[in-house]
């Protein structure tokens, strides 16, 4: 069965002039804008896609062939995929996997996102890890225009984009079992679904609300415990967030936050974040807990950290670092010293990843009943 019909000249353009050829599966309707980035994961490419965290993102997979098992109707973490683009080296035209129900170019051709394969993605992502993350353009053609450069001029930067309340969900809603033991309310900022099911599984029912919901809101809900969701864009653009947790975590109640939930509680106590050079994105990324000595292999997301190191967090005497990167000891976690709230920055729902990190949600649950 062949998945792609179309075929034309297509290009990569990034701000630093950098011009990358490849073919369009399909004729653009416009030209496509976006910070780029890159992942390592070599699956979970439908996950990836609709992940609302790389809302306002183009990405490139470094993998060499992707889309070979297809797409279905249940893996995705969102309703539909969230990226501006994808860059691969070649996307498969053909698919086989029994859960298939259709081909990953066609998905992606139906959500109007641009494929542009064919590209040198070794060389692509060797220059993004080589001067940072760039902004960039996919357009159509062999050579950009005049236009294209003065589009991809006006694409903002990622710094200082609140993105959490374009993708949060509009009005609150129910997820799991109406006699779950537990309650949890989620805030949505860009919330993933193996997340909502992770809970659901161990004995929760959560109720998800908008990013912008004032504390008082949450906190006459009765939840036994507050989630903080992963989410794309600038943390510190999510300005309404720090006191709405400030005063949940005030009121005694235990708190989680995964990826920019995690980078809001850093904010909330006094820290700082800062854009990486290019981010953290894929399945295999070495974290050490500082309290056991055991590395953990996670899934990551995130092209901003909070700033601090072993000793702390400067700013927030109230936090202590749980875990650093491997890679460039960049902070991975956090935990308030004296209240049942605490925080990673990886993503233990692994969607795509490993299971390294999981008994996270577990931690979680057994704080539920000690909230002080």
């Amino acid at each position: 069965m062949t998945d792609i019909q179309h075929d034309e000249p297509g290009f990569l353009l990034l701000e630093d002039g950098t011009l990358f050829l490849g073919r369009l599966h399909a004729p653009l309707k416009a030209a496509a804008t976006a910070e780029v980035v890159f992942t390592t994961s070599m699956s979970g490419y439908q996950e990836t896609f609709t992940d609302p965290s790389y809302r306002g993102q183009i990405v490139v997979m470094t993998a060499p062939m992707i889309g070979n098992y297809g797409v279905n109707s249940e893996d995705p973490e969102s309703a539909q995929p969230h990226v501006a683009g994808v860059v691969v080296r070649e996307l498969s035209r053909t698919h086989s996997n029994w859960r298939a129900e259709q081909g990953l170019g066609e998905w992606l051709i139906a959500a109007d996102v641009p494929v542009l394969s064919e590209v040198d993605t070794r060389r692509l992502t060797r220059h993004l890890r080589t001067v940072g993350v760039l902004r960039g353009l996919i357009g159509a053609g062999v050579e950009p225009t005049a236009a294209h450069k003065a589009e991809l001029a006006a694409c903002p930067s990622m710094s200082g984009l609140d993105l959490a309340s374009r993708v949060s969900t509009k009005e609150p809603y129910l997820w799991g079992d109406a006699k779950a033991p537990h309650h949890i309310v989620a805030y949505d900022y860009g919330i993933k679904r193996n997340i909502l099911r992770m809970f659901e599984d161990r004995g929760c029912r959560i109720t998800v609300v908008p990013s912008t919901t004032p504390a008082a809101e949450v906190l006459a809900k009765k939840p036994d415990g507050v989630f903080l969701s992963n989410g794309p864009g600038d943390p510190e653009a999510v300005t309404y967030a720090p006191a709405n947790i400030k005063q949940i975590v005030e009121a005694g109640v235990p708190v989680f936050g995964i990826c920019l939930g995690h980078q809001l509680l850093g904010i909330t106590f006094g820290g700082r974040t800062t854009k990486l050079p290019y981010g953290h994105r894929g399945g295999n990324h070495p974290v050490k807990d500082l309290a056991t000595g055991d590395v953990l292999i996670t899934s990551q997301n995130h092209g901003f950290a909070v700033q601090g190191s072993a000793e702390g967090i400067p700013g927030a005497p109230e936090l202590a670092v749980t875990h650093l990167n491997l890679n460039d000891g960049t902070v991975e976690g956090l935990r308030h010293r004296n209240r049942a709230v605490f925080g990673v920055q990886y993503h233990p729902e692994a969607a795509p990843g490993p299971h390294d990190a999981v008994p996270h949600f577990d931690e979680f649950i057994a704080a539920l009943g000690g909230a002080q």
